[in-house]
């Protein structure tokens, strides 16, 4: 099984990614840590995206394409979740070229909703413990001795610096300007459905399940 999850920064499409990696065996392909791993391993894609960076340029779909193909060969366990690809009507036909050439199909295409507003809220409050990288959040999960990590009783904790509203918001308008022009063709083919992004992550995943099927 082949899907895409669709969502912007922050919305759980990695937490929702593990729990499928974990649960049916499927493979979450994110094209950025991808392009990392190719780059340090030296592979021919790799060493393609390794000059093309170098330069200072954009890496084109073509060296994406190149990369997701490569990946695909490899294996992808029980399936392929496609994070952050396809971006643009153009990696959308080069997605399905790739699949039809190795005999597969996508199944499904899911979009994380989510409330603006709410999710600048939900990531902006976010912090870890330095020590362990316990999760907390200002308004909802704060330690239960305040200053002390409940796991392992630390008392520093670290917030991401690009976790404030201003790049939020900056994000979200990328997302949508980047993701639009795919919207229409995946719901043309009666393959998007949308789950709501904002609900508890086990309603999120009960949700995606039943739109997955058995396992």
């Amino acid at each position: 099984m082949n899907i895409i999850l669709l969502g912007p920064p922050g919305a759980g499409k990695g937490t929702q990614a593990s729990r499928l990696e974990a649960d049916r065996g499927m493979v979450q392909l994110s094209t950025g840590d991808m392009l990392r791993a190719a780059v340090k391993a030296g592979s021919p894609v790799g060493l393609q995206a390794k000059a093309v960076m170098e330069a200072g340029e954009l890496v084109s779909d073509a060296i994406v394409s190149a990369l997701i193909g490569e990946r695909l060969d490899a294996g992808a366990g029980s399936g392929a979740i496609f994070d952050g690809y396809p971006r643009t009507a153009a990696q959308a036909e080069a997605l399905d070229l790739l699949l039809a050439e190795r005999g597969q199909t996508l199944d499904h295409v899911i979009e994380l909703e989510v409330d603006e507003d709410a999710l600048v809220e939900r990531i902006v409050g976010r912090f870890t413990c330095a020590n362990c990288g316990e999760g907390y959040h200002d308004r909802f999960k704060r330690p239960a001795v305040e200053g002390t990590c409940d796991v392992c009783g630390h008392h520093e904790f670290k917030r991401r610096p690009d976790d404030n509203e201003a790049t939020v918001r900056t994000r979200m308008t990328e997302y949508r300007a980047k993701t639009a022009p795919i919207i229409p063709i995946y719901e043309g083919r009666g393959l998007l459905r949308r789950v709501d992004g904002m609900a508890d992550i086990r309603h999120v995943t009960e949700s995606i399940e039943a739109i997955l099927g058995p396992a």
